[in-house]
């Protein structure tokens, strides 16, 4: 188990037996003192995964587009997330959820691997494209303000003359 979790083994142990017994995640944290949290989150694996909720899981796994697009089909078609988690070896049925929220607001893009890391500043595809237009843009100002004040004097010069 993870040293993340405030539960001892022993209290993992206990909580694994009593949710074999029918008890519910809440009941058997009072009975073996631990927090609400982490019993409920052991309760959701042990649905899952049965007595091995109590093996340590992988670090983190990747799956594929097309594994996830899979899932996702079978849960929108009325399938049960816990026993799809069971049938494909998940750790919990909430690495489900993601996938069907981010399919039914995007569709099959979500489910595409994405880049990790920062976007690049450049929104452009060509990073000398966006500088020229820059350029071009500093250069209007400027002639907008020469322009400007030109004028100015301009108007100045002719109240003087009269």
């Amino acid at each position: 188990m993870r040293a993340r979790s405030s539960l001892t083994e022993d209290q993992r142990v206990a909580a694994v037996a009593l949710f074999e017994d029918g008890v519910g995640a809440v009941s058997a944290a009072k009975k073996v003192g631990g927090g609400a949290g982490p019993v409920i989150l052991l309760y959701d694996r042990w649905r899952v995964r049965g007595r091995n909720a109590l093996v340590e899981k992988p670090d983190r796994q990747h799956f594929s587009f097309e594994f996830k697009l899979a899932v996702v089909q079978r849960v929108l078609a009325g399938e049960n997330k816990i026993e799809l988690a069971r049938e494909y070896g998940l750790s919990s049925a909430k690495i489900i959820e993601p996938w069907v929220r981010g399919y039914r607001r995007d569709g099959d893009e979500a489910l595409r691997p994405k880049r990790a890391g920062r976007r690049p500043a450049s929104s452009s595809s060509d990073p000398g494209e966006a500088s020229e237009l820059d350029r071009l843009r500093e250069e209007n100002e400027r002639l907008r303000t020469q322009v400007a004040y030109l004028g100015k004097l301009r108007a100045l010069r002719e109240q003087g003359r009269r």
